[in-house]
């Protein structure tokens, strides 16, 4: 997938200003942007630079714009391996690597050509030097078909002293299911293709985001990947190494047990030997072992919690038990100490939620709510839930109808994909929550079956 930004004036003006590829996709919408496109040569460049010329100028065009095409690349890019797809008659999220790889700020000739002035060069003035590639960061859980998320960011870092970064958000605004998921645009340039995407890895390292489940984590994967290293990348490959890309979604046994230790708000590091001043785990009959319920993806996790000393923890896990001390922090940063060997890990927590980032992961868990009723009090188990926020597009049954397992009960939309939810078993509808064209946000009760009891 290869496009080319285009420029026009009033005065019959018409430049490009080169190729960009973004071949790298999900669900058929563009994840990674680079310029210029790997395997593109000059007499190809040539070509498709021209008929993007051609195409505006066809339709006196004035603007920013950009014309994309589908190219062959089973047998490298060609002159005439390429079509026709679209033109986008704006300025693209991608335009950034465009701006690194020309020098230009685009918005400015913008407003210059819509101001009546004529575009600011000529074609054989406009320059391309060294490679850019751009990482869009979203609120998504690659690990479920990369399902839109939500969320309030509770911490939030970007490197900005290596990258450029694209953002309309800050730490603590809240991600809703009312826009856009994305998080930002994390964009850099350097001489060389090979350096512009271990910049660009070394970023998203660093990009540190809890608070909702984002795709940075993904991203940095795909970027490292050997064959996007190479070069060689179409639109299906994604889908291709996805179980790659997806490795380690797991959570560590740290991350689990930083977790369940922020959710039991307890004063992580000690300022204080004073019992009585200090929350050390003393108990007259031995250090107390606390139970803490976690979930992700609406699965519960069983932890246990032992408080070994002032800010020290034993803690048992599903996937393992992990001992550490907290020996300083700044905020939600902490420096730990595990077996001798000293590491930073990032914890934070709002009332529903706890976000960790360890091991170089992120995760987000569910914490447990003191004041909710267990799923035997309110029939949760009788009840069908949003499992992502979204649009709802139908509901196919009302209360009082009869159900079979696996019946369509109401489907939703998000991020351009329609989710079929159905029945769990046979049964009769006592209610139905919701109706066609209600935004919901994960977890929302869609519809409610009548108690097996009833």
């Amino acid at each position: 997938h290869t496009e080319v930004q285009v420029f026009g004036d009033r005065h019959g003006n018409v430049v490009h200003l080169y190729e960009r590829d973004c071949s790298l996709q999900r669900r058929h919408q563009k994840v990674i942007e680079e310029a210029p496109a790997p395997g593109m040569d000059a007499a190809t460049r040539a070509a498709v630079c021209a008929a993007a010329v051609k195409a505006a100028r066809a339709v006196s065009y004035e603007g920013a714009g950009t014309v994309e095409f589908i190219a062959d690349g089973s047998m490298g890019l060609k002159p005439d391996g390429f079509w026709f797809m679209e033109m986008n008659t704006r300025l693209q999220v991608e335009h950034p690597v465009t701006e690194a790889v020309t020098g230009l700020d685009l918005v400015e000739w913008q407003i210059r050509v819509a101001s009546g002035e004529p575009l600011p060069l000529k074609q054989d003035q406009i320059p391309l030097n060294g490679h850019a590639v751009e990482a869009r960061v979203y609120a998504e859980d690659a690990a479920r078909d990369f399902a839109p998320a939500t969320g309030r960011l509770l911490h939030l870092s970007l490197p900005e002293d290596i990258a450029r970064i694209d953002t309309g958000v800050r730490q603590g605004d809240e991600i809703t299911p009312f826009y856009d998921p994305m998080i930002a645009k994390v964009i850099v340039h350097a001489k060389t293709r090979e350096e512009a995407f271990a910049g660009l890895a070394a970023a998203l390292r660093r990009s540190e985001i809890a608070g909702s489940v984002t795709n940075v984590d993904f991203l940095e994967r795909l970027v490292s990947h050997s064959e996007v290293i190479a070069g060689r990348v179409d639109t299906g490959l994604i889908g291709r190494i996805l179980p790659e890309l997806n490795r380690g979604a797991e959570p560590s046994a740290l991350a689990i047990a930083l977790a369940a230790v922020t959710a039991l708000d307890i004063d992580r590091l000690a300022h204080s030997v004073d019992p009585w001043a200090a929350l050390s785990g003393w108990r007259a009959f031995g250090a107390a072992r606390v139970p803490v319920t976690l979930s992700q993806h609406g699965e519960p996790i069983e932890v246990h919690v032992t408080v070994a000393g002032p800010g020290r923890f034993a803690v048992a896990t599903p996937n393992g038990d992990v001992a550490f001390k907290v020996i300083g922090h700044d905020g939600a940063r902490l420096r730990l100490e595990i077996d001798g060997r000293q590491s930073d890990a990032i914890a934070v927590a709002d009332s529903r939620h706890v976000g960790v980032i360890a091991d170089g992961a992120t995760h987000l868990f569910g914490r447990p709510d003191r004041h909710s009723l267990d799923e035997d009090e309110t029939g949760g188990g009788d009840r069908v839930a949003a499992p992502l926020p979204g649009l709802v597009k139908a509901v196919h049954v009302k209360a009082g109808q009869k159900v079979a397992k696996g019946d369509a009960l109401v489907v939703l939309e998000a991020m351009k994909m329609q989710h079929t939810l159905t029945a769990p078993r046979d049964g009769k509808i006592a209610e139905v929550l919701v109706a066609a064209g209600e935004q919901v946000v994960e977890g929302t009760m869609l519809v409610a079956l009548e108690p097996l009891h009833a």
